[in-house]
């Protein structure tokens, strides 16, 4: 399936023939940590030819606890966004939780992210999609790969033909999530598709309140989803995890991300030549 990103012309090697890259910290938390971030990931991508798309959260509107980090302010996380952006000629993303925020962040990013709690919620989509921007839909954790065809036909309904989905696992039990690749191919019959491959090793629902996370198994994950067939990869990153303010539990150190990518393209090529 080829990837559309038409209306992100500023992305790098669209043409490589990798799979694309979606990456970044979990939350935004100051400019100088997004741009050191955004710059290793950048000479990264480029040195290995993966279009890259940066991500990062401008607010953290799904928390456990009301103590919980959720954010600089949201004006200046999306300042931040847009730096990073012009800075290294990036495409960004980042994820919107009420009909006001599709506005408010499509002036600063270039893909606008709908969580997966949220994916059915119709005015949100249709808000996201009327801004023009790509629009990724995260599949609900409770739903099935066949019932996102729908939340698909919501953006397309709305004069909106650039859409993607990103798996991010299905909730098995109360503290653990599934990826089930049997879904990957049916979600790439409805739109480019990502693996989420860091929520998916959420393990929400912690007596303290805090998600856990395996993110240990995130090669496994990863690797995975390469050899089903996915058009790009959604993770997190950060270069000190444990001192994250958001979702530290799964993330991948950023000092790993090179050579996993590495051995992911393997993988890829293999896969293309069968």
């Amino acid at each position: 399936m080829k990837i559309d990103l038409s209306n992100l012309p500023q992305i790098r090697h669209q043409d490589s023939g990798a799979f694309f890259l979606i990456a970044g910290p979990c939350a935004i938390e100051g400019e100088e940590m997004a741009l050191r971030i955004a710059d290793q990931l950048v000479s990264i991508c480029d040195r290995l030819k993966i279009p890259f798309i940066f991500k990062g959260s401008f607010k953290k509107a799904n928390r456990s606890r009301i103590d919980s980090f959720t954010g600089i302010g949201d004006e200046k996380a999306l300042q931040i966004l847009e730096k990073v952006g012009n800075t290294f000629a990036v495409p960004t993303l980042t994820d919107i939780h009420e009909v006001a925020d599709a506005q408010k962040a499509a002036a600063y990013v270039d893909v606008l992210q709908i969580p997966a709690f949220l994916v059915r919620q119709t005015d949100l989509v249709v808000a996201a999609a009327q801004t023009g921007k790509t629009v990724n839909l995260k599949k609900g954790q409770f739903m099935s790969a066949e019932s996102m065809q729908f939340a698909v036909k919501k953006v397309t309904d709305s004069n909106n033909p650039h859409v993607w989905l990103t798996d991010r696992g299905t909730q098995f039990g109360y503290q653990d999530l599934i990826v089930d690749f049997r879904g990957i191919p049916t979600l790439r019959s409805y739109a480019p598709t990502v693996l989420d491959v860091t929520h998916s090793l959420q393990q929400p629902n912690q007596s303290s309140g805090v998600t856990g996370g395996k993110p240990e198994l995130i090669e496994t994950i990863a690797r995975a989803g390469i050899a089903t067939g996915v058009d790009g990869l959604f993770m997190e990153t950060h270069f000190d995890p444990a001192n994250a303010k958001s979702d530290g539990a799964n993330m991948l150190a950023l000092d790993r991300m090179e050579a996993l990518l590495e051995r992911l393209l393997k993988i890829r090529h293999c896969v293309r030549d069968l």
